[in-house]
């Protein structure tokens, strides 16, 4: 997903924690930044590689094992600020865990694959329910997440959670929706395909990219889902 959203994600589910009034914005704060941090990944190159990048990207960092080591790295990191409101470092690292904890989910969520079960597992996981741009998803989850840090008030950032998990549910509706047309579509042409897939286009869950493979060629669709 974009950094912005993720951003603002991780730092909606650090706000809407049972948090006191006075944390609201620190929790926020927290929050945003750590679920920033799982794609410093990114930094992992090769001079002999140009494509290391490229496979480390998702990799370890947005596994669901390392969501407490990240949260631990980011509260050591911001500790520091956090003892200047006397905050303890058990509720510093707690903020972080949580702000942590959205990066690799709502990676996934996407079409691009993330490997969420690393070491157990080198799968990427793509759920393809959202694209990875989607003002619709993003710009109520930034505005509730303001509104809670300008309030101080955590249940501005409940309704922010809340919107972001009705929304990736309607995704994974309008996603089912796209493969039933696609299959249709297979069935009229007289095709048996061996796998179809579905992806939401860009900025958006109502128009679908489908594939279908047969032995010879792939088919490619633009369908509109469900709503």
């Amino acid at each position: 997903m974009d950094i912005f959203t993720q951003g603002a994600l991780g730092a909606a589910f650090s706000q809407a924690s049972g948090v006191k009034k006075w944390h609201v914005r620190i929790a926020g704060g927290f929050g945003f930044f750590a679920g920033l941090a799982a794609d410093i990944d990114v930094l992992i190159r090769s001079t002999t590689d140009p494509l290391t990048f490229l496979e480390y990207h998702r990799h370890f960092t947005h596994a669901l094992a390392f969501i407490p080591i990240g949260g631990f790295l980011c509260a050591v990191i911001l500790h520091a600020l956090g003892r200047r409101w006397k905050l303890p470092f058990r509720q510093t690292f707690l903020y972080c865990t949580l702000g942590y904890a959205t990066h690799g989910l709502l990676d996934a969520a996407t079409s691009y694959g993330t490997m969420l079960y690393w070491p157990f597992s080198d799968e990427r996981i793509a759920w393809s329910v959202v694209s990875i741009i989607d003002p619709l998803l993003t710009v109520p989850l930034a505005v509730l997440v303001f509104v809670s840090g300008l309030r101080r008030n955590p249940v501005y950032a409940r309704v922010a959670v809340a919107w972001v998990l009705a929304y990736l549910a309607l995704g994974a509706l309008q996603h089912r929706s796209a493969v039933a047309v696609a299959t249709e579509l297979a069935s009229a042409r007289g095709h048996a395909p061996l796998r179809i897939e579905a992806k939401p286009s860009f900025a958006n869950i109502l128009v679908w990219k489908t594939i279908y493979e047969l032995p010879e060629a792939f088919y490619i669709d633009a369908v509109r889902a469900g709503i």
